[in-house]
């Protein structure tokens, strides 16, 4: 059991709603299946509560318990997002070994892993799970989180048509505008048009360009999931300056200065 303590103390924001009773479903498998392979190494500390389901919002919980319950979150709607084609890809199972390795740590790796392995054979309403993540999840997290979920879907070099229908679904069910949702997708592709990261038409005044830039500027600022963890930072800096390259590559086309 101790080798879930990093998980079992992320799910205090979901105990009683639907993420709690998933992950019973699949720690309790895991355990069942697989009681040996449990490990926690020498010094590693997952441990954590998250997000409290009893209060109507999201509440000022320590960094160590936002990465956690964040961590939660991707579990379930990434394993939604690999079936969604009906295919599970060994690119889409290592993208999310990554962020787990370098958040959480290696030991963390094959726990997880086998989290996910139990949430495959279960049928997950993610419509149920973003209802729950939306109340007790900041949008700042909230959008990062979908970013790595388009990750996910990219990770084979291309978003199937179903994956990119469950990912706007997810989008609506996190109050993710269309908007954000398309330019985050887009960032994963370097021949999309920069037009579409910045959320605008070609038609744009130069005006409405730097307006553009100047709102997702604001709305994607790396600093606003700095409680994440410095990887899931870096991972929104790569956004940010995404974002930044379509503004810069708009502006010479143009000639604006």
């Amino acid at each position: 059991m101790g080798a879930f303590k990093w998980i079992l103390g992320a799910v205090g924001w979901a105990v009683g709603g639907y993420i709690g009773g998933i992950l019973g479903y699949a720690i309790g498998s895991v355990i069942d299946g697989s009681r040996n392979n449990l490990r926690l190494g020498p010094g590693d500390d997952y441990t954590g509560g998250g997000y409290s389901t009893g209060g109507g919002g999201y509440r000022n919980y320590s960094d160590s318990e936002q990465r956690n319950s964040f961590l939660i979150s991707m579990l379930v709607l990434s394993t939604a997002v690999m079936k969604a084609d009906g295919k599970v890809l060994k690119s889409e199972l290592n993208y999310v070994k990554q962020f787990i390795r370098v958040n959480f740590g290696e030991n963390a790796v094959a726990d997880a892993l086998q989290i996910i392995k139990s949430l495959l054979e279960k049928n997950i309403n993610v419509g149920e799970a973003c209802a729950q993540i939306k109340v007790n999840m900041p949008i700042a997290q909230r959008r990062q989180l979908f970013g790595y979920l388009a990750g996910i879907a990219k990770a084979d070099g291309e978003v199937s048509s179903e994956e990119m229908n469950l990912l706007l679904k997810i989008a609506t069910y996190l109050g993710i505008s269309y908007q954000d949702a398309q330019s985050m997708i887009g960032m994963y592709d370097t021949t999309v048009d920069p037009y579409k990261i910045l959320e605008i038409e070609r038609s744009a005044t130069d005006d409405e360009v730097r307006k553009a830039y100047r709102r997702l500027a604001v709305k994607f600022h790396p600093d606003k999931v700095e409680s994440l963890g410095e990887d899931v930072k870096k991972s929104a800096e790569e956004k940010f300056k995404k974002i930044q390259s379509a503004y810069e590559q708009i502006k010479k086309e143009r000639g604006m200065k």
